[in-house]
Order: structure tokens, then sequence, then C-alpha cells
């Protein structure tokens, strides 16, 4: 990955993680509430899991590093996941002690659910890249 790709997933991330708290905690009192379901989940809840999907990613395209083996790309992906649970986490601490926001433990499940789900797929393309990696080098 050459430097200016790397400089662009930074200010993606860091973009990413404004909108994130924008989201978080922003006052949207005069939206309508809708209670709805989509197959069977809370949309609030859907909402969350897809606001929190993209963090693994953004962060692993971000470091442009590639890790050399199982255990480096391991240990990548989880100092990232628990970055992200960390924010995750504060972000409901926080809203707790607004009064226009709800903490929610439903909330942070569902982000834990989307960074869990989308660290392991970039542990797998990770994995895959450094098999790939490997092969050419032989």
């Amino acid at each position: 990955m050459t430097k200016r790709t790397i400089i662009l997933f930074r200010i993606l991330l860091v973009l990413y993680i404004v909108a994130l708290l924008i989201l978080c905690f922003g006052h949207f009192g005069n939206l309508p509430q809708i209670h709805s379901k989509i197959l069977g989940l809370e949309q609030d809840k859907i909402v969350h899991f897809l606001m929190f999907l993209p963090f693994p990613l953004l962060c692993y395209w971000a470091d442009g590093i590639e890790p050399d083996g199982p255990r480096k790309a391991i240990g990548r992906m989880l100092s990232i996941f628990l970055s992200g649970c960390l924010m995750a986490a504060a972000t409901e601490i926080a809203q707790r002690f607004l009064p226009y926001r709800t903490a929610d433990p439903k909330d942070f499940l569902a982000d834990t659910i989307a960074l869990a789900v989308s660290s392991l797929a970039v542990f797998i393309v990770m994995l895959i890249h450094g098999i790939r990696s490997t092969r050419t080098e032989q």
C-alpha cells in the first residue's frame, strides 16, 4: 500500500470517528420515533451494528502494516477489536449522562457483534493476503 493511500485511509478513519460521535451524541429529538422491527430486530440495534461495522476495516487500512504471521495478525485484530469495544462502551456510558440520550446495553451488544464480525472478516483477509505473499516470495 502506498503512503498516499495510507494517509487517505487515516483521514477516512478520522472522518468516520467524527461521524460516529455525532451519531452517538447528537440531539435528534425532532426526528420521528420509529419503533418497528426488521427481521425481528429493533431498527436502533441494526443502526448500531452498521455504525460500528466499518471500524476494524478502516483501522486495518489506516495502519498500512501487513502482519507477518498469524500470531501478529491475531494480536493486531484483537487490539483493533478491543479499541472498538472501548469506544462503544465509552459512548454508551457517556450517553447515560446526557439528558436527551439513553444508554442501552443492547446497543453495546450490537456494536460488539458488528466489531467481532468485521474483525473476523479482516483477520481472514489478512491471513489470505499473508499466504499469497508467502507463495509469491518462494
